[in-house]
């Protein structure tokens, strides 16, 4: 067989590979499209007047009414202070929640200790029963407390999960390996620091996913922040826009979708500083191995 013949041979796989490569990223790339027109589109019902969401056929350029959409958004609703109220709820129970869950996952996973099968196993059940069935004793506990309309009333009861336990002793399993805990051990660091020093730094993209979902779980919380909040000024944002969806005038489309694109705004920036923490941890990982 001659060169010419081999080499033509080695070509065609190459062709092949190549051409899988570019349709599979033009596959991504439609993908990211799809899911991006539908925040695009809500941005430009936000830039147009009131009228613009029922255009046929639709819109697809950005108008110039945003800001005088947004101006009628704060004169029916206290938005940024609604903004605000969320951050920090949601900030505070994400920060609580990583951390408790990350400590509780970590005891289950590389402690002995009594009854610590049938524990794990109540934890998981407690993932199976309905939201709505704890509302009636944990809106009385909060009553007995005195903690209604106020921001302890949303962060007390979801400083920790099952899920987030779940989630971390699977993955703490896993990539935290014993050998590393008895290393920690004979250098004489304590339960806490090895935890610390040890496992924290090996299980950070766990935590940091748990983050991502957590605060976006707690942002779009609406049902137990309308159940115990009572005065406007500790409504968090998901309360505050559906104060928009009051008018007797009609939806205002073009107002409402200006406050949601906005409200949405903060949880973009989450997943993008997370989603690179991810990454990174990741590849150090990968790295390390």
């Amino acid at each position: 067989m001659s060169t010419a013949a081999v080499n033509m041979k080695r070509k065609k796989p190459d062709d092949a590979r190549i051409i899988v490569k570019i349709l599979f990223y033009i596959f991504m790339v439609l993908g990211a499209l799809a899911s991006i027109f539908p925040f695009y589109w809500m941005f430009v019902i936000a830039t147009n007047d009131k009228s613009a969401a029922f255009h046929i056929p639709p819109l697809l350029v950005p108008g110039t009414e945003f800001f005088n959409n947004f101006g009628r958004v704060l004169e029916r609703t206290d938005f940024f202070r609604a903004l605000l109220n969320s951050v920090v709820v949601a900030s505070s129970v994400t920060i609580s929640v990583v951390f408790l869950c990350t400590l509780a996952g970590y005891a289950f996973a590389k402690y002995e200790f009594p009854l610590k099968k049938i524990l794990f196993v109540f934890v998981i059940a407690t993932m199976l029963v309905p939201v709505q069935l704890g509302v009636l004793p944990q809106y009385v506990i909060m009553a007995k407390l005195q903690w209604i309309d106020s921001y302890k009333a949303l962060i007390v009861p979801a400083m920790v999960n099952a899920f987030g336990i779940f989630w971390m002793r699977q993955y703490i399993s896993s990539a935290v390996h014993s050998e590393l805990i008895e290393a920690g051990r004979i250098d004489g660091g304590g339960h806490f620091r090895i935890f610390w020093n040890i496992a924290i730094p090996v299980v950070t993209p766990a935590m940091a996913t748990l983050a991502i979902l957590n605060f976006m779980n707690v942002w779009n919380d609406f049902f137990w922040p309308l159940v115990v909040l009572k005065n406007r000024e500790n409504y968090t944002i998901q309360l505050a826009l559906q104060q928009l969806f009051t008018n007797r005038d009609g939806l205002d489309f073009g107002m409402i979708m200006s406050a949601t694109f906005t409200a949405t705004l903060p949880l973009l920036i989450v997943f993008l500083l997370f989603s690179r923490w991810v990454i990174a941890g990741l590849t150090s990982g990968a790295i390390k191995s």
